[in-house]
């Protein structure tokens, strides 16, 4: 077999890898189980079978990207999210062809449009963020770029609103059970606010009764994490936040 055949062979698995991911994550599959029937009907294809995708599946679920039980398939979180929007980030995915499917549109439409969560969200620690985040996406041989400059923040009751919208988002996209990282609120708004004003307004915010900040470990006790969460001399280290109400 030739390189070039090798090299062929291996962009259209990984572009297989990255449309199944999609659609999975299209889906909900990072917060539910989504039916087998219902996610083979996003991806095959007139040219493609079921069977077609069986090694895929195998080689992303061997990868911690997937889980898959007798009924369905779920994405998991947040190595899944990873290996997606590392495949969308690739130069070997691309959409061939002059038609474009319209859940595969609307997928990366809906994509983009959660970026600061999906993206950025996850481990860039605050002082390494940038302050432009760009995601590439190949469209019919040419590149889709969307670029999304963040304002900064001026009074408590923005804060407040960034706070707890972020708070959601990170809450249902990644199943944290209502107990959200204060490190993973910090890295999401970023340098918005200055280290200080998020310590001081999110303890305002736990003051009104909003969001309660509770003590506990850091999963893999990282300082970077430790450093982007909260210390007082009252409570001490406070690592996550449970909303309580609006």
């Amino acid at each position: 077999m030739s390189k070039n055949t090798l090299n062929m062979a291996s962009k259209n698995a990984a572009q297989t890898r990255t449309c199944l991911l999609l659609a999975l994550w299209d889906l909900g599959g990072t917060h539910k189980e989504v039916m087998k029937g219902q996610l083979t009907k996003r991806i095959v294809s007139k040219t493609k079978k079921v069977a077609d995708f069986q090694s895929t599946f195998e080689e992303l679920q061997k990868q911690g990207a997937i889980a898959i039980s007798k009924k369905g398939y779920s994405l998991t979180s947040p190595k899944g999210l990873e290996v997606l929007s590392e495949g969308l980030r690739s130069g070997d995915f691309r959409l061939e062809g002059t038609i474009v499917g319209t859940w595969v549109a609307n997928a990366l439409v809906k994509w983009i449009s959660q970026i600061d969560v999906a993206v950025l969200g996850a481990d860039v620690p605050v002082n390494r963020k940038s302050e432009l985040a760009e995601l590439s996406v190949p469209l019919r041989g040419s590149k889709l770029r969307v670029a999304s400059r963040r304002e900064g923040i001026a009074s408590y009751d923005e804060f407040k609103s960034v706070a707890l919208e972020v708070y959601d988002k990170l809450n249902q996209n990644y199943n944290l059970d209502d107990l959200v990282p204060i490190y993973r609120i910090r890295r999401e708004i970023g340098d918005r606010v200055s280290r200080e004003e998020f310590n001081t307004w999110l303890l305002e915010i736990q003051e009104k009764d909003i969001l309660q900040l509770q003590g506990g470990s850091i999963e893999d006790s990282a300082p970077d994490k430790i450093e982007d969460s909260i210390t007082t001399k009252v409570s001490g280290l406070r690592c996550y936040a449970k909303r309580l109400n609006s």
